[in-house]
C-alpha cells in the first residue's frame, strides 16, 4: 500500500455516479448473486439519517478506489429511550486494490473523523477478522443484542461494535436494528431493477460463500 499517494476527501454531487460504478463493481457477486449494495447508497443520500461529512472518497494518484458512507443510528435500551451512535456501510475498494490494506486506511481515517464529530460508538455487520483489526468486538459482550438475530443465540458473531468514547457503552442493556433505509433494495425490486438497468451489464453468478441466491 502506498499511503504517500493517498488522498481521502469527502464526497461531492458530482462523484454520485462514479462512486455508486464503484460500489457496484465491489460488490458484485460477493454476498448475493449482482448486488444491491450501490442503490442503497443512492437511495440513502436523500434520508435524513445519512451524514454527507463522513461520505469519504479515497484516491491513490488521482483515481478513486475507495468509498465508505456513515449514517445516523440507536440503540433501543431497555428502559424504552434510544442511545444515539452511528453505523457505517457500504464500504468498498476497487477489485484491484483490494486486500492491500487500503480498506483499513480508509476506515481507520473514516472512524477518527466520526469521533471528532462527536460519536460515541458505531455499530455494523461484519467479519470480526478484519474489523477486529481496526477496534470493533463482539457487541453482545457490551450489552447490545441485534433484533434481526435468533433470540435463542446470545453471541451473534457477525454484529460488531465500537467504542469512540471510553466507557460509553458502560452498563448499557439494549437491542440495535439496521436503519430502515439500509433495506431498500429488498422493498423496492421494480425501482431497482430500472436503476440497476442503467450501467453496464454484469452477469450474475452463484458463487461460493454468499449469503443470499436469490
Amino acid at each position: 500500500m502506498n499511503k504517500e499517494n493517498c488522498v481521502i476527501r469527502v464526497e461531492q454531487p458530482q462523484d454520485y455516479r462514479e462512486v455508486e460504478n464503484l460500489t457496484r463493481e465491489a460488490f458484485w457477486n460477493v454476498y448475493q448473486p449482482g448486488c444491491l449494495e450501490h442503490y442503497v447508497l443512492h437511495c440513502y443520500r436523500e434520508q435524513e439519517g445519512f451524514i454527507p461529512q463522513l461520505s469519504l472518497i479515497l484516491e491513490l494518484d488521482g483515481k478513486m478506489i475507495g468509498h465508505v458512507m456513515y449514517a445516523h443510528s440507536h440503540i433501543d435500551l431497555e428502559d424504552g429511550s434510544e442511545l444515539p451512535i452511528m453505523t457505517f456501510g457500504p464500504i468498498s475498494i476497487a477489485p484491484p486494490f483490494k486486500r492491500q490494506g487500503y480498506g483499513k486506511y480508509l476506515l481507520d481515517y473514516s472512524l477518527s473523523k466520526a469521533a471528532q464529530m462527536g460519536a460515541g460508538a458505531i455499530a455494523m455487520c461484519g467479519n470480526i477478522d478484519f474489523y477486529g483489526k481496526c477496534g470493533f468486538g463482539l457487541a453482545s459482550e457490551k450489552g447490545v443484542r441485534y433484533e434481526d438475530a435468533d433470540p435463542s443465540d446470545p453471541i451473534v458473531p457477525y454484529f460488531l461494535i465500537r467504542e469512540l468514547k471510553k466507557g460509553f457503552l458502560d452498563g448499557i442493556k439494549g437491542t440495535y436494528k439496521d436503519p430502515k433505509p439500509y433495506f431498500i433494495g429488498w422493498e423496492d425490486p421494480e425501482g431497482f431493477a430500472a436503476y440497476d438497468s442503467t450501467f453496464p451489464y454484469k452477469e450474475k453468478l452463484v458463487t461460493t460463500g454468499q449469503l443470499r441466491t436469490e
